[in-house]
């Protein structure tokens, strides 16, 4: 593991580098400042655990021309402008010069340069230069829409439009995946009263919309009549809800209102669902709304109950160990514990639970023969997992990156075998990678390592960007029969469904299985036809879902079923640092061809710079992946190196511009999110009165001006529950100091994980790394799939 030389940031592009010299010319140093002699800074890191890879001898230029070095000058500087500039070319002819000559070639220098800007005063605008006219015009639209001067229409439509002659609506063809399924918006009369209400309340407007569509018709007087109805909308909060009650009821408001207890454990159960519980234990319910200024909140509770707002349930405890109660005359009294939850995640985890029940005890004998000949064609662990799945209607499968070419071998002889077998990726990216492991095992277009040739998401996905090299077809979606979960239940990927609306397979393999949230397991399981079986295969040590639940591990903690254990090994030393961290140990691991770089950093600036520096230069030249396939992992959305001001950044480094729809411009590296949880790569192809057109893994897809905001980000730096279920070449993980409470053991699993040939870490959280990964376990969820399983399944 290499470490990157700490930096003197306050020396100017121009300094010479006093360092030693490299075949072919003068050693950069990280950042462009002077190093010293080329010493080592390895604060942190060897207290981290992280190993250091020594740098090879100065006269071992092999070996020096492998290391990442950052950038010869800092970001966004002109080495050969201004006095700085003047400085550094002259430096090594001084003594040679008098300083009157010196004077005068440097006014000289002066003079050129003042002509060159006069001239490109004259010249075009270009991207990222001072903007005036109509570049200008745009850029203060921008910035009036987001702070609420004027309407955000201004900002989809390309500048000085020609004039459109009215027409009949086109004939459009049907949006495939990922594009979002929404809801009916609300009837125009409705939003208009609710925007009446919200404003005798003081609330904004904007909401409107949202409050429309979340009560329903006649949604103004239920909002009225119940003001903190307001918190059906997510982004509220119950001081704000509060507020806007006072406004309306005057002197008849107050903290103990049934109205207000009811509302605030509805938001608390669905504050509850976006941390991944799918209920709440009775007491922490309570005692979350003594927080929240209830003042009875057993009656609160009880009243959200009678009013049918929520669920109660009793579960029985089951301790480890302890044999099955005998049966007596005399009922024997059980520990129980009592749960609060929301209908739709009660009625999702028991519908799951009782779909698994039936694929479980509903074995198929009748393609008997053709299991034989499944199995008689495998060996090692595909082998195994095929006999499994032979006798057993649900399998679970675990294991790393490489372990999925067992459920790809399955899937490769089961259909071969003329069975109807398939497989769900969580991702596009998933789909490519494991389309492109059964191309190579038949010999096909696909490399062994995963990573498909003609993926656009390798590709960067930008065919339309000015100087972007063309992409490759994307990978046919259903090639080998391989589909995204999400295209598999909208039926735009996959087999058919029979008269009863079950899919037609006869083996449906889910891979990165921990993704799976209760609702969309269940929408999976509910869809198998009685007789098929279901292997759900994933690694156990990346994050759970983004969504409430965590189906993988209540199965894996069920024991309902057989569990085929990986034995393949995730190779190189990316392997073996991620399969330490799995066990909770950050291992030394030698990278000699530089697979790991660790890049120390004092603060969130400096994080960011550095972060430039690698993604647009250090990693493309030392390592040979461009910034197209480097993906940029960091905690959170927030903070002076989260994801916006990462993505900010790299804009203006990679693909400047004055974000003319909406903040995008054409190029810009996307993150789309047609449903909550699921975050698919892209590219801005352009935008019209459509609304903002990507093209997202290879297939085209218009996101309406009103959904951009919240459905689209840029996507050059993600959180690693955005980057889970898919893969690059290169990833940078940014570690700020300030984010030393956000990690945990699968965080830091899933993030370097995500790397396939190189892994740099800008490390800023010393010792809080180590510790994440041996002390810090994922956080636990409130479920209930694994005791309902337990009461419907014997344990295998």
């Amino acid at each position: 593991m290499s470490t990157e030389p700490e930096t003197t940031e306050e020396a100017g592009p121009g300094t010479p580098d006093t360092r030693g010299t490299r075949e072919g010319g003068a050693e950069e140093s990280v950042g462009g400042g002077s190093a010293g002699a080329g010493t080592e800074d390895v604060r942190a890191v060897e207290d981290a655990g992280a190993a250091e890879d020594e740098d090879a001898p100065e006269g071992d230029a092999s070996e020096n021309e492998g290391a990442l070095e950052g950038d010869g000058a800092s970001e966004g500087d002109d080495a050969s402008e201004g006095a700085e500039g003047v400085a550094g070319e002259g430096a090594g002819d001084a003594g040679a010069l008098s300083e009157a000559e010196a004077e005068l070639a440097a006014q000289r220098i002066e003079r050129e340069r003042i002509e060159r800007r006069k001239a490109e005063k004259k010249a075009p605008i270009t991207s990222g230069a001072k903007l005036s006219g109509k570049a200008a015009d745009l850029l203060a639209a921008v910035r009036a829409v987001e702070s609420g001067e004027k309407p955000a229409a201004t900002v989809f439509t390309e500048p000085a439009p020609a004039p459109r002659r009215p027409a009949p609506e086109p004939v459009r063809r049907p949006q495939p995946a990922p594009a979002p399924v929404t809801p009916g918006a609300p009837a125009p009369e409705t939003v208009d009263a609710v925007r009446r209400v919200l404003a005798e309340g003081g609330a904004p407007d904007t909401l409107a919309p949202q409050v429309a569509a979340a009560l329903g018709e006649g949604a103004g007087t239920v909002l009225r009549e119940d003001p903190w109805q307001l918190l059906r909308v997510g982004a509220v909060r119950p001081e704000q809800a509060d507020g806007f009650a006072r406004a309306l009821l005057g002197p008849d408001c107050g903290p103990g209102d049934a109205r207000r207890g009811r509302a605030v454990t509805v938001w608390l159960l669905e504050q509850a669902a976006v941390a991944g519980h799918t209920a709440l234990e009775l007491p922490t319910l309570t005692a979350a709304l003594g927080r929240q200024g209830v003042p009875d909140p057993d009656a609160a509770v009880q009243d959200t109950l009678a009013e049918g707002e929520a669920l109660v349930f009793q579960d029985a405890l089951e301790e480890p160990g302890a044999p099955a109660p005998e049966d007596t005359d005399e009922e024997q009294e059980r520990p129980v514990r009592v749960l609060v939850g929301l209908e739709r995640y009660a009625l999702a985890e028991e519908s799951l639970a009782d779909g698994l029940a039936r694929l479980a005890n509903s074995v198929s004998e009748e393609a008997g023969q053709a299991w034989e000949a499944v199995t008689a064609g495998l060996s090692g662990g595909a082998a195994e997992l095929a006999r499994a799945v032979a006798g057993h209607g649900l399998v679970l499968h675990t294991g790393g990156e490489a372990a999925r070419a067992e459920p790809a071998a399955l899937l490769g002889a089961a259909r071969a075998a003329g069975l109807r077998a398939y497989a769900a990726c969580h991702t596009p990216n998933g789909r490519g990678r494991l389309t492109a492991c059964l191309g190579a095992a038949s010999g096909q277009e696909g490399e062994a390592t995963g990573r498909p040739a003609a993926d656009p998401a390798w590709q960067g996905d930008a065919p339309d960007r000015p100087g972007g090299r063309p992409t490759e077809p994307a990978v046919e979606p259903g090639a080998h029969g391989v589909v995204t979960v999400s295209g598999l239940l909208a039926g735009a990927e996959g087999p058919g469904r029979d008269a009863d609306g079950a899919l037609e397979v006869d083996l449906l393999i889910v891979l990165d299985a921990p993704q799976l949230d209760v609702e969309s397991a269940a929408m999976l399981v509910e869809s198998l036809p009685d007789g098929a079986r279901l292997v759900l295969s994933g690694d156990p040590g990346v994050l759970w879902s983004a969504g409430p639940g965590r189906v993988f591990a209540d199965l894996l903690a069920a024991r309902i079923c057989p569990q085929a254990v990986s034995r393949v090994p995730d190779p190189g030393p990316l392997g073996e640092l991620v399969s330490g961290i799995g066990v909770g140990e950050l291992n030394q691991v030698a990278a000699p061809g530089k697979e790991i770089v660790i890049v120390p950093v004092r603060d969130a600036g400096e994080a960011v710079h550095r972060t430039v520096q690698l993604v647009a230069d250090s990693v493309p030249r030392a390592i040979g992946v461009p910034a197209d396939q480097t993906v940029v992992i960091t905690p959170g959305h927030g903070g002076a190196a989260g994801t916006r001001a990462l993505n900010s950044a790299l804009k203006q480094r990679l693909n400047p511009g004055p974000g003319r729809f909406g903040g995008f411009d054409p190029g810009d590296r996307i993150a789309y999110s047609p449903a909550p949880g699921r975050t698919v790569p892209g590219v801005v192809v352009k935008a019209d009165a459509d609304g903002l057109h990507l093209s997202c893994a290879g297939t085209p897809v218009v996101v309406p001006r009103e959904r951009v905001e919240g459905a689209v980000r840029h996507g050059w730096a993600l959180t690693a529950h955005q980057a889970v279920g898919a893969r690059w070449p290169a990833a940078v993980v940014v570690l700020p100091g300030d984010a030393a409470q956000a990690l945990s053991r699968p965080w830091v699993y899933t993030a370097f994980g995500r790397a396939e040939r190189h892994l740099s870490v800008v490390h800023g959280v010393e010792q809080a790394l180590p510790r994440a990964v041996a002390e810090v376990p994922a956080k636990p969820r409130t479920t209930r799939l694994a005791t309902l399983l337990r009461t419907q399944v014997p344990a295998s």
